[in-house]
């Protein structure tokens, strides 16, 4: 009974550990652009995502300096959303599955 018991939660735990990599499998970046200001990109992963100011900078300066920054990963539903409503703000975005 025991290890039946053991079996079962040591197999209800690798589902889980597998859906929650299926979940999280894709991710919205956001790229570099000569258009938006520093302080509007800021703006709108504050108002979007709901970033605080320093999280907001922090990627930001992502964007600005490397060129990209991963603002978001999930299922691949809500980061297409996420990417339509990157283009609505005028940034240029994209969707990319995440690397295992």
């Amino acid at each position: 009974m025991t290890d039946t018991l053991e079996r079962t939660e040591l197999d209800e735990g690798l589902d889980l550990g597998v859906e929650s990599v299926v979940e999280r499998a894709w991710r919205t970046i956001v790229w570099d652009d000569p258009i938006n200001l520093m302080t509007y990109v800021t703006y709108v992963f504050r108002s979007y995502f709901g970033y605080s100011r320093e999280e907001a900078e922090r990627l930001m300066l992502l964007v600005h300096h490397e060129g990209r920054a991963v603002v978001a990963t999930g299922n691949r539903e809500a980061m297409e959303r996420h990417v339509q409503a990157m283009h609505g703000y005028g940034l240029q975005a994209s969707l990319s599955k995440v690397d295992p």
